[in-house]
């Protein structure tokens, strides 16, 4: 009866294999890494949290757009629209505002240097995220200062429909605004626990910068129409 043989391992062969695959950067043939050994070459992307964020922010400006009209159509059909002067904190606040978008830039710069290994990237992207988380608290405060200076000149939410649509602009947008500082606090806490993805960052990011835009916005509409 004929008997099958199976072929000889050659062991040498094996060995070097089994070196090359080790060394190769993809995880011993399991794609766990980048052939380059590079993280940064990592997809990190959510398609689903990208896609929701976009929608999200279509429909804050469609809300803010529907507000805007309100405006216009109101103030030009009326005769008792009272024209009075913005809060000089504002000025301040905008200024806060646009510094943070600068510091959150400085953040994900540093943040992308740790990816790449570099410790001292992480404790600067930290201490970035913290100013920023700051300065989103010291404009959500100027924001009831200003409140508090309408209030002084006897300005109320129902005194007039100017005093009534600056209360309503900038009280919706504060609110969005501690929305996103809430986004930043998830942020911070997942860095602090070295658990932080760089599209979860992003995804913040691209937030808080859509809230100062809509504030210049707000702001210069408020300039010419108050």
């Amino acid at each position: 009866m004929a008997t099958t043989v199976d072929k000889p391992v050659d062991l040498e062969q094996r060995d070097d294999y089994l070196r090359r695959t080790a060394h190769s950067g993809n995880g011993g043939g399991r794609d766990l890494v980048p052939a380059d050994g590079s993280l940064r070459a990592v997809q990190d992307h959510s398609p689903a949290a990208s896609t929701g964020i976009w929608v999200g922010l279509t429909a804050i400006s469609m809300t803010f757009a529907a507000l805007t009209s309100a405006l216009v159509v109101r103030k030009g059909a009326s005769t008792d629209w009272q024209h009075f002067t913005l809060p000089s904190v504002l000025y301040l606040d905008t200024c806060i505002l646009l510094g943070s978008s600068v510091t959150l830039e400085l953040s994900r710069r540093y943040f992308a240097r740790s990816l790449a290994g570099l410790r001292a990237g992480l404790a600067d992207s930290a201490r970035w995220l913290y100013l920023t988380l700051l300065m989103g608290v010291v404009f959500v405060s100027g924001q009831y200062v200003a409140w508090l200076q309408l209030r002084h000149q006897g300005l109320y939410l129902s005194t007039n429909p100017s005093s009534s649509f600056f209360y309503v602009l900038t009280a919706a947008h504060a609110l969005h605004v501690l929305g996103g500082l809430g986004g930043l606090v998830l942020v911070t806490y997942r860095l602090s626990r070295s658990r932080l993805r760089r599209s979860t960052l992003d995804i913040a990011s691209r937030y808080w910068h859509f809230m100062d835009v809509l504030w210049i916005y707000l702001f210069l509409l408020l300039w010419f129409k108050m």
